[in-house]
Order: structure tokens, then sequence, then C-alpha cells
């Protein structure tokens, strides 16, 4: 174990956005142990608050399914994929063909856009000043990262999986909200694994030491991709389909139980 690779929602961080102590615990003893940890989020930077002020993490985040790195000491984007502005157009006349229902927002590196019906009432608060303009007026200019789609009568898999392949050629779709709609694009060749592998070969670290959590379809990669590859018991059938290994469940403190037990290894090996 030389690369700890987490998720943050549904694995580490529960729906009060908060990390229990045993998990704070268990990943300030990897870093402790010289184990590189790494946080691999669909969470874009301005969330990353949990890190920050619960773990006292300063290092490197994966953000967006991939589509951004960002160093969150420093605040500064290292790297970043870009959806076409055209590409993001064309998937949304798609996916209303297929859910005339549908609404959709954008994340820039900078900001959120949405369209009007995306928010719902009463989350003005989440938002802050964000208007509610179609793609055309919001878009010029920005520097978009992840295009969302959300419908409100559908199941969230009903809706991956009529969607995904129809807009494959223009960006890649997933979700990890386990009771909404919500659908999370970004450039085609990107997902959290491919991210992850970068990050790991430019510290010399094989896919066989790296130890990795999720819980959710977006996940589903790059559990695949490490050599240790923990889907929550608690997480979505389909990831814990694609990994080879079972972490307890999230409310079990299932990542910290199994730190807990890699670090004993380590220190017996």
């Amino acid at each position: 174990m030389r690369l700890v690779a987490s998720d943050m929602d549904g694995t580490i961080v529960g729906s009060d956005g908060r990390m229990s102590p045993r998990t704070v615990q268990a990943f300030r003893d990897c870093v402790a142990a010289g184990v590189d940890v790494v946080f691999v989020t669909g969470r874009p930077p301005r969330w990353l608050q949990p890190l920050r002020e619960q773990l006292g993490h300063l290092g490197t985040v994966i953000c967006s399914n991939g589509a951004l790195t960002y160093d969150l000491k420093a605040e500064r984007v290292l790297d970043v994929h870009l959806l076409d502005h055209q590409h993001i157009y064309e998937a949304r006349d798609i996916i209303r063909g297929l859910y005339p229902a549908a609404v959709f927002a954008a994340e820039t590196v900078s900001g959120f856009m949405i369209e009007p019906g995306f928010a719902d009432p009463g989350t003005s608060e989440i938002l802050g000043s964000v208007e509610a303009l179609a793609f055309e007026d919001s878009l010029p200019g920005e520097d978009v990262v992840k295009f969302l789609a959300r419908e409100r009568d559908v199941h969230p898999d009903e809706f991956l999986h009529t969607v995904r392949p129809a807009v494959r050629h223009l960006v890649s779709a997933t979700h990890s909200a386990p009771a909404i709609a919500l659908l999370e694009m970004a450039v085609p060749s990107i997902n959290k694994a491919v991210t992850l592998a970068e990050y790991a070969k430019a510290r010399g670290i094989p896919a066989s030491d790296v130890v990795a959590f999720g819980d959710m379809p977006n996940d589903i990669q790059m559990l695949e991709w490490a050599g240790n590859g923990y889907a929550m018991a608690s997480g979505h059938p389909e990831a814990l389909e694609a990994a080879n290994l079972v972490a307890p469940a999230f409310e079990d403190d299932g990542v910290a139980q199994v730190l807990e037990q890699r670090l004993a290894a380590l220190k017996t090996a």
C-alpha cells in the first residue's frame, strides 16, 4: 500500500458533510506511515471543505470525476480537461429528445451555470447569486469541466443507462447520487481512473500498490484499475460488482477498518 485513493461522499463523508473521528485518524496514520493519500471525487474545488477543515488535508485532490486536478494548499488548478461547448449543446438536445423534462447545469473551473428549471425552490443558499440562463447565453467564455442533466421522474440507473449510449460520442456519463437522477458528464476519455493513473505514474506507483475506495457508478473505473479496489458494502450494486474487494459499510467506518488493518500489516511485514 503506497497510495490510498478515496472517494468522498458515501465513502468517507456522510450526508451531514462529516467524517468520523476514526476515519480522520486512519488517513492521518497513513500519511504518518509515508503512504501517499489522494482524494478522488465528483465534487468541484469549492466543495472540498471537509478535507481541509476536518482532516487538515492540503495535498492534491482529483475533482469533477477526474476532469480537474487541484492543489488544495495553493488553491490552484493543476490540470483540467475542458468540454467543448458545441458537444454540450448537442448532448443536451439528445437528452431532451429522450427525456423532454430534463434540466441542465454546468460546472466551470470557477463556478456553476444553471439553465431554467434546474434548481429546486429554496436552494438559493447553495447556489448563491447564480442566475438561470440558457447555455447559449451563459457558457460563452466559460471553461466547462462537467455537464449535468437532471430528471425528476425517472430512476437514476434508468436515466444513466438510457442516456449514456446516446451521448457517448460527445461526453462520458455517470452518476453518483443514489436517489436523484442526476447525470455527470465530462470529456469522453476522462474518468476518475484515468486521472488517478496519471497521478500514480508521476510518482512511480504501480496500480498493484494502490488501495482505492468508492461506492457509486462514477467510481467503477477507479475500482477496476486499482490493484486493491474496495467498494463499500453500503454502495451501489454496480460498484460492488466492479470491485475486487469489499469494505465494510460506510456506517461502520469501513474505510477506516481497512486502512487500520493494512497499516498494521505494513508494520509487521
